[in-house]
């Protein structure tokens, strides 16, 4: 699957929405819930009440994109269900739109530096 890389901002809301909303539904959800800009370039994920289904909405630079998915066998893993956002890796999102525990992926660990070859 093609997705993002690099410093993309990944920015999920926890409460599960009406997955019969549209790419612009889904838009005024981000003003409104997430307060936030749809178009900013951010992509914004959001959750079926079945752990399921997901859909992305970002702006491309032309319009607004929307990605839905839905699994055939398995859930989503997704955080508590809260008020508020939970913000996303590009890393993690890839894990997540796969089915796999984003919580598991982190970030490349600093490692030091060889005095001599052995």
């Amino acid at each position: 699957m093609i997705g993002p890389t690099g410093a993309v901002r990944v920015m999920v809301a926890t409460r599960p929405v009406d997955f019969r909303k549209g790419a612009d539904g889904l838009a005024a959800l981000v003003r409104e819930t997430m307060d936030a800009d749809p178009f900013c370039g951010a992509i914004y994920v959001f959750r079926a009440r079945r752990a399921d289904r997901i859909k992305l909405v970002y702006f491309d630079g032309t319009g607004v994109c929307m990605l839905a998915k839905r699994l055939e066998d398995g859930r989503f893993c997704w955080p508590a269900i809260t008020d508020g956002v939970v913000r996303l890796t590009a890393a993690q999102l890839q894990a997540l739109l796969e089915g796999l525990d984003w919580r598991r992926v982190h970030e490349a660990r600093e490692t030091r530096r060889p005095v001599a070859a052995s």
